[in-house]
């Protein structure tokens, strides 16, 4: 029996992604997926022979050919050796790494940062678990992450959105290592295909070389989740800013325009240095916010992504 996906308690402080409704991500799939032919291109089945799960034919065994595929039965029925040629797999792999630090439970927008993965998470499922492809998901940034091994169609679906709705930790975990989490995309990605990360890439700038790694052999977009907040100060006077992962903190008065100002600079130059090394690596980049129209901004990307190809 496919099973539901399971229902959440709403509350102000964790108000999910917001509407994401059946309908548009059926309008999304039709819109989007078949633009991103070349992203999710598993819909469909490819002719030729070669390694897979479908029996094509039995044949008589010729030099060369891969003892391994011997089919002992056909053999044995027919006093030969024969071998068994499968149509070749298509089927797309997509992997969904998300961010559950601390960080993500930030969000001074409509949502929190956290409410956006969730809905990254529901929507990517949706338009890659479809058709045979088969879709898993790996959490990093708590004490204690998830795996959920890749699944087809609903199940699939249903894995990646249990992942994706792991709260993010309250407690101080330490400074979250992208790093480490795409070194463990990298050894449960076995076979070639497509990776989300999605990630407000803050924290130890220690995932060039993993990300080099992992894209080297699989399709990567990178997803950045933002929130207004930490890249603009509002002038209230004397304010603790802390980080939600190690405790840091200091005390600014952003009445001084100046304060304000270099603050600003400063996160501006941070976000750009991560656009600009995402870009030296070839990766695709995309930006979501906590107080835009998420769904929409992801959706353009995709159609966007689809037509440079």
């Amino acid at each position: 029996m496919t099973p539901a996906l399971p229902e959440i308690q709403r509350t102000r402080e964790k108000p999910g992604p917001g509407p994401v409704p059946a309908g548009l991500l059926r309008a999304l799939d039709l819109r989007i997926a078949r633009r991103t032919v070349g992203l999710v291109d598993g819909e469909h089945r490819a002719t030729r022979l070669g390694r897979g799960s479908e029996l094509a034919q039995v044949r008589p065994y010729a030099d060369g050919d891969d003892v391994r595929r011997i089919d002992w039965n056909a053999t044995a029925r027919q006093n030969e050796l024969h071998v068994r040629v499968d149509v070749a797999e298509r089927a797309v792999s997509t992997w969904l790494v998300l961010d559950v630090s601390p960080s993500m439970g930030f969000g001074t927008g409509q949502r929190r940062k956290a409410d956006v993965v969730e809905g990254v998470a529901l929507s990517l499922a949706h338009l890659t678990s479809r058709r045979g492809n088969r879709v898993g998901a790996l959490t990093f940034g708590a004490s204690s992450s998830v795996m959920v091994p890749q699944r087809q169609g609903r199940r699939g679906l249903l894995g990646a959105l249990l992942a994706a709705r792991q709260e993010p930790e309250t407690e101080q975990v330490g400074a979250t290592s992208l790093g480490a989490a795409l070194d463990r995309a990298s050894a449960v990605a076995r076979q070639r295909g497509v990776v989300f990360v999605v990630s407000d890439f803050l924290g130890p700038r220690d995932w060039r070389t993993p990300l080099l790694r992992l894209a080297a052999r699989h399709e990567v977009t990178a997803i950045e989740i933002r929130d207004r907040r930490e890249h603009e100060l509002p002038d209230v006077g004397h304010l603790w800013l802390v980080d939600p992962e190690t405790g840091r903190r200091i005390q600014v008065d952003t009445r001084r325009a100046k304060t304000r100002t270099a603050f600003a600079a400063a996160a501006e130059a941070d976000r750009a240095e991560i656009a600009r090394v995402l870009a030296s690596l070839g990766i695709s980049h995309c930006t979501l916010s906590t107080d835009d129209d998420w769904l929409r901004t992801l959706a353009g990307f995709l159609s966007r992504k689809r037509r440079r190809r």
